[in-house]
C-alpha cells in the first residue's frame, strides 16, 4: 500500500519515510502542502518544521537547521512573508544497505511563511545557536503617530 503523505510523525519531525523501492538512486520528493493557508513549502524540497508566535513587538520564527553551516542558509524577508531555505548535506561514510533505519533528512529544504501582519524588514534579524534558528521580525506598529515639525526655506 502506497503511502500518500506523510504521517504525524513524519511531519513532526521532517523525516522522509524509506521503502525497499526508495534505495535506487532517484531522490524521493516529498509533496509540497498548505497548511491553513499561510504556510507553504516548494515542491521538491524537504520539508521544515516550523513554530510561529509573536510578542507585543515582534513576530517570532523558531525552526531547527541542525547540521547546517550558517552560510548555507538563506532566507528571504518582505514586509508578509519570510522564505528559509538550505541544504543539508550528508557524508557519504556508510553505504545505503548498511543502513537498518534511516529518518534523517537530507538534501534541499525550504519553508515560506506568509506573515498575519507586517514586519520592519530592515530591523530583522537571525540567530543560530545549537542548531536552532530563530528570526526576529519586529511589527510595524501602524497606530504609532509622531509630529512632524514644518522647516522653513527663507
Amino acid at each position: 500500500m502506497a503511502k500518500n503523505k506523510p504521517s504525524f510523525f513524519e511531519r513532526l519531525t521532517g523525516s522522509v519515510h524509506i521503502n525497499e523501492d526508495a534505495f535506487n538512486d532517484e531522490e524521493e520528493k516529498l509533496p509540497a502542502s498548505k497548511e491553513n493557508g499561510w504556510m507553504e513549502e516548494e515542491a521538491g524540497d524537504g520539508q521544515l518544521t516550523i513554530d510561529v508566535y509573536q510578542t507585543p513587538s515582534d513576530v517570532v520564527v523558531k525552526t531547527m537547521v541542525a547540521g547546517v553551516k550558517p552560510e548555507d542558509l538563506d532566507i528571504d524577508i518582505s514586509r508578509d512573508m519570510v522564505t528559509i531555505r538550505g541544504k543539508r548535506e550528508s557524508e557519504k561514510v556508510v553505504s545505503e544497505e548498511d543502513y537498518f533505519h534511516k529518518e534523517l533528512y537530507w538534501g534541499s529544504f525550504s519553508r515560506t511563511v506568509l506573515l498575519p501582519q507586517e514586519i520592519d524588514v530592515e530591523e530583522a534579524e537571525a540567530i543560530e545557536k545549537h542548531g536552532l534558528l530563530i528570526i526576529r521580525l519586529p511589527k510595524i506598529n501602524k497606530d504609532k503617530q509622531t509630529k512632524l515639525k514644518v522647516k522653513s526655506n527663507s
